[in-house]
């Protein structure tokens, strides 16, 4: 079975692959699908702009010609100190043009008077499957932690150096052990779960 991840982002796209190695399902990004475009993310929600991504992506292809799944995931980062921030915004949060280390000078800065009983936090994912018919799915995932008080680890990207799981940082973890406890990879378990009880 073969779907479209309706991202340009590869990072997602390298992690959903890994994922869904050995599952029998294959993922192409939508560049790779000949539909080179950026979708606008104006939800207010996980759930609405992984729909958004997703519908845009689907109804191109259709308009293309071809008939398949498409997946779009939306995910971010919720603070409890911070009322649910940066949730939905968490890309942009630092501003457009800011990268991971401007993102998390941002969040560290937020929270500098924070306790650690009060840093709790979670990833969140929320992934919109749409199959060739037309027929909307939705599946979350979470990933309980706290947030450090400074960048640990060299792996991941966005906040995984300061997302701490266990003894560890998400950005401390190998590939292997991320994506067998992220939000992200709690969500594609439940898309598997979907696709072999028969869709």
């Amino acid at each position: 079975m073969e779907m479209i991840l309706a991202t340009n982002n590869r990072n997602k796209l390298r992690e959903i692959r890994e994922m869904l190695a050995d599952t029998g399902v294959s993922v192409i990004s939508q560049r790779e699908a000949g539909l080179d475009f950026e979708v606008d993310e104006t939800g207010t929600t996980f759930a609405e702009n992984a729909q958004i991504k997703a519908q845009a992506v689907y109804d191109a292809a259709r308009n293309s010609g071809r008939s398949c799944w498409v997946l779009a995931d939306d995910s971010g980062l919720s603070v409890d100190a911070l009322g649910g921030m940066p949730g939905v915004y968490s890309h942009r949060w630092a501003g457009e043009n800011a990268d991971d280390a401007d993102r998390i000078r941002k969040l560290l800065d937020a929270l500098a008077q924070t306790p650690d009983a009060q840093r709790t936090a979670r990833f969140v994912c929320d992934m919109c499957l749409i199959a060739p018919d037309g027929t909307v799915r939705h599946f979350a995932g979470t990933a309980e932690g706290t947030i450090l008080h400074a960048p640990k680890g060299e792996n991941g990207f966005g906040y995984d150096p300061v997302f701490g799981f266990g003894q560890r940082s998400f950005a401390e973890l190998s590939d292997a052990e991320k994506n067998a406890v992220s939000h992200r990879h709690n969500a594609l378990a439940k898309v598997l779960a979907f696709f072999r009880a028969g869709c």
